[in-house]
């Protein structure tokens, strides 16, 4: 796959460090002189294009007849727009994400500018401070289907809800699957009428619904409070 990364920041030389390791063929395009001699200290020459990635020639010198996919992650929202409504339009590339800087312009990331995928950072960053918030001591692996869903890990305190009850009665089906519980050291593959013990540490690929119900029943009793003390849920 051929991926063409308009904007040569920190994320555009991140994003093609990641993506040549994977073996992806890349080309980034920057025009800033101080951007271009730390880029070439970090990536191969010939992954890195010269020129104004808001210029149609420029694309087409980087090669976007051939991309399968545009990455405009340039400071400033106007050039994504432009780059991803170029993209499309003359090149006909079939697969346009672009950076949204400023979250007032979320908006405007949409089928009228050709924009396939819009990345608002600081609306990802509030998500997962919330989601780290509400869900206590779970830790979210990793994330699948495009972050709709978690494969996430905790381990079963005591006194946890969920302690001796099956799981076909922790009404948990439709958002949560509970895909593994490791006791003593031991991995199994639980069933319906598996129930979890003291010190259990599970495995489950959950909604961000089924999360938060999970996190509820895998709840310690009590929480901390800021003096030290310990304080009921409720």
């Amino acid at each position: 796959m051929f991926v063409l990364i308009a904007g040569g920041g920190r994320t555009g030389a991140r994003l093609a460090s990641l993506l040549l390791n994977q073996n992806y063929k890349v080309r980034l395009i920057e025009n800033r002189r101080e951007l271009l001699t730390l880029l070439h200290r970090e990536l191969p020459t010939e992954t890195i294009y010269e020129g104004h990635p808001v210029e149609p020639g420029v694309l087409e010198a980087a090669g976007a007849r051939e991309a399968h996919v545009i990455a405009a992650v340039t400071s400033n929202d106007a050039f994504n727009l432009a780059i991803c409504f170029i993209a499309k339009k003359l090149f006909e590339v079939p697969r346009t994400i672009a950076r949204v800087n400023n979250p007032n312009n979320a908006w405007l990331f949409n089928e009228t500018f050709k924009v396939d995928v819009a990345l608002n950072s600081s609306d990802v960053l509030a998500h997962l401070i919330q989601e780290e918030m509400s869900l206590g001591d779970m830790m979210t692996l990793f994330k699948i289907r495009r972050g709709r869903y978690s494969v996430v890990e905790e381990k079963v305190p005591a006194g946890a809800k969920a302690i001796g009850v099956q799981l076909k009665d922790m009404d948990l089906a439709e958002h949560c699957v509970i895909a593994a519980i490791i006791r003593d050291g031991v991995m199994t593959l639980p069933r319906g009428d598996s129930a979890l013990q003291e010190n259990d540490e599970i495995i489950a690929v959950a909604s961000p619904e089924g999360a938060k119900r999970l996190s509820e029943l895998l709840a310690f009793p009590v929480y901390p409070t800021r003096n030290g003390k310990k304080q009921d849920e409720s």
